[in-house]
Order: C-alpha cells, then sequence, then structure tokens
C-alpha cells in the first residue's frame, strides 16, 4: 500500500528512523500536541507505526524523503534516528541535499561526538543548521520523557529547544534538557553520561557480589537490601531497577532469573569513547575506565576457564561477626565509589569544554540528569548545588559538601576493599576508586621517580623542586652532570 503525500510544511518537525527510539520520540513529540512527520527507508516501518500509534496524535507520513522535507514547516527541523556512523552520514546527506539554508537536521543517536564536530562543519558551510543532541532514558525515556543534551548553534536551539524543552522529563516543573554548547558538546556530554553509567552499574553489581559470596544470600534478599537502599542517600533509577531485577523469578526453572543469565556483559561503545577521551584529555577516570575493562574481562569466558585451571587464589579465610554492620560497609563503600566515578566524569566535561571553547555549565548538566535519564539519581542535586556556589571548582570530591561525604564514608570504604583483597572478591570499581581518592588527595606522588626514569633512557628532561628551569642530567657521566634545557 502506498502512502499518500503529506501537505508542503505541514508538520512542525519530523523524524526518519521508526525504530523504537524514533518511533517512541515521534509519539512524544505528537503526545505533546506537535504535528510529526515520519519517515523510514524502509516504508513498512512507517505504515506499522501509523497502524499501532496513528491515532495517538497528528502524524504524516511520508514514503520519499523528498516528501518527508517538504511536509515541515520551514525553517525545517528533521531528527535521525538511525544507526550511528555510516547510515548516520547517509541520511544526513540526503537531507542536506533537500533542505533550505536556516534549515536543521538533528541527529539523536549515539554519535561519538567527533563526527558530530565533521559534520557540523560540512552541514555549516551548506548554509544549514547541524544539531548533536544526546537523548538518555531508553524506549521507555523517549516515548514518556528522556532527559535531552543538544549541542549545535545558538540560533538553532530557539527553535528546537522549546520542543525538546516540552517533551523532555521535569523535575518540580524545569525541563530536563537546556542547550550544551557548539558542535559536538552535546554527544560528548551524553559520552561522558553512558561513561558514568558503566561505572554506576559496575559498582552496583560488585555490591551485590559482595552479598552474594560473603554472606551467601539469595537474590531476592540481596534485591530487598537495595530497596531498602533506594531510600537513602544512594536513591536512583540504576538502584531501583537492581531491586526489581535481583527479585525476577525464572518461569522456565522457578529459580532468580538472574542466576539464569550468561556472565558475560555486553557493551556498545561508548565507555570504551569515553576512556579513550579521557586519556587523550589527561583525565583519571579510573572508575569508568576499570568498569568498561570488567566488561571486557567478563566476555573473556576462554581466557578466565584457563585461568581458573591454572591460577592459585591464595585468599584467607576472614570472619563477618556482624552481617548488618558488612551490609552497610558495603553501602558506604558503593556510595563512596559513585561519588568518584561522577566527580571524574564532570572532570572530563570540564576538561573537554574547555579544550574545545564548548563552556559547558557543569551544574546544568547535573540539573538535567535529574529525571529521564539512566543515571538519574538523588544526589544529583548536591552537585549542581555543588557548582553553583563555584562554577569554576576544580575538582567535585573537594567542595564541602562532598569532603564531608567522604569522610563519613571512607572507614567502610578501606574495610571493604581489605577484605575483598584477603579473600579474593574482585571489585575493581571500589579498589581503583579508593586508590584514586588516595592518590588525588596525596601530598606527594612517585612521579618524581618516574621523570628520573624517562630522562634516563629518553632525555624527556625534568623540573626540579628548589628551582625554575627545566633540566637533563647526564646519567652515565661521571658525576652525572645536570644541565639547564
Amino acid at each position: 500500500m502506498s502512502i499518500p503525500t503529506p501537505p508542503a510544511g505541514i508538520a512542525d518537525i519530523g523524524v526518519t528512523g521508526m525504530a523504537v527510539m524514533g518511533s517512541n520520540l515521534a509519539r512524544n513529540l505528537a503526545h505533546h500536541g506537535y504535528k510529526v512527520a515520519i519517515h523510514n527507508r524502509t516504508a513498512a516501518k512507517t505504515e506499522h507505526v501509523m497502524a499501532e500509534h496513528g491515532s495517538e496524535g497528528q502524524f504524516f507520513p511520508s514514503e520519499s524523503m523528498e516528501d518527508f522535507v517538504q511536509s515541515l514547516a520551514k525553517p525545517r527541523v528533521a531528527i535521525i534516528m538511525v544507526k550511528a556512523g555510516a547510515p548516520t552520514d547517509s541520511v544526513i546527506n540526503q537531507l542536506a541535499d533537500l533542505m533550505e539554508p536556516g534549515d536543521i537536521i538533528v541527529d539523536c543517536g549515539n554519535s561519538r561526538y567527533t563526527d558530530t564536530q565533521r559534520r557540523e562543519k560540512e552541514i555549516s558551510a551548506r548554509g544549514l543548521h547541524f544539531v548533536g543532541a544526546g537523548v538518555s532514558g531508553g524506549e521507555v525515556g523517549a516515548l514518556e520523557g528522556p532527559s535531552i543534551m543538544p549541542g549545535g548553534t545558538p540560533e538553532s536551539y530557539k527553535r528546537l529547544g522549546p520542543m525538546f524543552e516540552t517533551i523532555s522529563a521535569h523535575v518540580n516543573g524545569e525541563p530536563c534538557c537546556t542547550y550544551v554548547g557548539p558542535d559536538g558538546a552535546g554527544h560528548f556530554v551524553k559520552m561522558v553520561h553512558n561513561g558514568i553509567e558503566y561505572a554506576d552499574m559496575q559498582v552496583i553489581a560488585e555490591a551485590y557480589d559482595l552479598m552474594r559470596k560473603s554472606l551467601g544470600m539469595s537474590a531476592s534478599q540481596i534485591g530487598d537490601v537495595f530497596a531498602r537502599w533506594n531510600a537513602t542517600e544512594l536513591n536512583s533509577y540504576l538502584i531501583e531497577i537492581t531491586a526489581e531485577v535481583l527479585h525476577q523469578q525464572d518461569a522456565t526453572t522457578g529459580h532468580a532469573l538472574v542466576d539464569m543469565i550468561q556472565d558475560a556483559a555486553a557493551q556498545k561503545g561508548t565507555g570504551a569513547w569515553t576512556v579513550q577521551e579521557s586519556a587523550a584529555f589527561g583525565v583519571p577516570a579510573t572508575g569508568i575506565a576499570e568498569a568498561t575493562f570488567a566488561r571486557c574481562l567478563s566476555g573473556d569466558t576462554k581466557e578466565r576457564a584457563a585461568a581458573r585451571q591454572a591460577l592459585p587464589a591464595n585468599t584467607q579465610m576472614v570472619a563477618i561477626p556482624d552481617m548488618n554492620a558488612f551490609i552497610e560497609d558495603v553501602r558506604l563503600a558503593l556510595y563512596g565509589s559513585k561519588m568518584v566515578a561522577y566527580s571524574q566524569g564532570f572532570e572530563l566535561i570540564r576538561k573537554g569544554s574547555r579544550e574545545n571553547n564548548w563552556n559547558v555549565d557543569l551544574g546544568a548538566m547535573a540539573r538535567i540528569w535529574r529525571a529521564g535519564c539512566i543515571i538519574r539519581a538523588q544526589f544529583l542535586g548536591h552537585i549542581t548545588d555543588a557548582y553553583t556556589r563555584n562554577p569554576d571548582l576544580p575538582l567535585l570530591l573537594a567542595d564541602g559538601y562532598f569532603a564531608g561525604e567522604i569522610a563519613r564514608v571512607i572507614p567502610a570504604w578501606r574495610r571493604i576493599v581489605a577484605y575483598a583483597a584477603q579473600t579474593g572478591i574482585p571489585i575493581p570499581m571500589f579498589s581503583s576508586s579508593l586508590s584514586y581518592y588516595d592518590g588525588v588527595r596525596a601530598q606527594y606522588l612517585p612521579a618524581n621517580l618516574i621523570q628520573g626514569q624517562r630522562d634516563f633512557f629518553g632525555a624527556h628532561t625534568y623540573h626540579r623542586t628548589d628551582r625554575e628551569g627545566t633540566f637533563h642530567t647526564l646519567w652515565a657521566e661521571p658525576g652525572r652532570t645536570e644541565v639547564l634545557q
């Protein structure tokens, strides 16, 4: 069946790409009273959306890209929701060939921010606006209200922003959407959001593993613990759904469903991107890195099988005299590790913003993550407060509130890391986050020795503590002559 050509200029906004995320975003727009043009490479998907959801609002389907573009009111706004990479480039070029100066192309997929920067340069040269917008919240968020992180030009946000703010999640009347900054800023912030998400999920998994292996608790019992924790400062979407996952029973076996799931975690790449960018910008995002590598390790099933057969444990039995006290220590260690991960993530946004001249408002980023997105959590409000008190805060953990919270959890955190080391339970997030904490607060680090080594084998030079200048030592010469460079 052929889709009839829609009237020209009828739609407020358009969405091309009618998979679940795209169709749900289109439905969200329609639910809020916008006239929405919809299109898909294969018309059958467009027809399916109309058959299933056409009565939910004013939709204007198109079979061809030409009809889709012509149905948009000027200045046109077209959202792309297709697979990242070459498919996105292809759709961008199709749209750009049909659009006029001043029109706006919006990529709401999980594109790498460097691709967005490239695309913005190419599209702006043609007189069009290009917006890279991070959208978090999954399928439900896209339909009911996501957190949206748009980059691009301020001019494009004047046209696009009111619509995005309307359909986003809201907290106390405030939209979980704001203008992030030029070119790739929106997708950069979304990338870091996903990196923090990796860390958040890993540290929750480590807490679960500690209770399972150390206390012999069932999945349902641990689910009860997480449900109680969700009424504390750990209140968050991920803690909430963790309780639900652990309570779910498998209909086939009657066992806890989580016990029937293979212990090999998948990933789509945004965690790895975050690790790569943290290294490029010199930000020690150790929590995000360890969470990403933990997923890699979980998938190395052959290597793990070989290690189980060959490697000794040499662990110790450590008594747990008070089960409830141990669980509370795990909770506080989780909280401490979580604060470190968020601090590292916001430091990466700060450095990325500075290097790219984006001028990202860090407090605003925490504010728009309070609802709609996967890492939505109660304590994000305290992050906004910290950057409101000091927009130039060099380190989130150094804020008075977070310094006080860390002081409260650090004894328990140290006990848990020591316990896990003795008993052989892997807790890469807990332990690396504690090491980062001790490193960032240390008066001296052993990097002086590393600089000496670098100068010895590569003449890389070093700085002295007692006078200005750059120095190199002729290490192999008699008397090891030191020269000012």
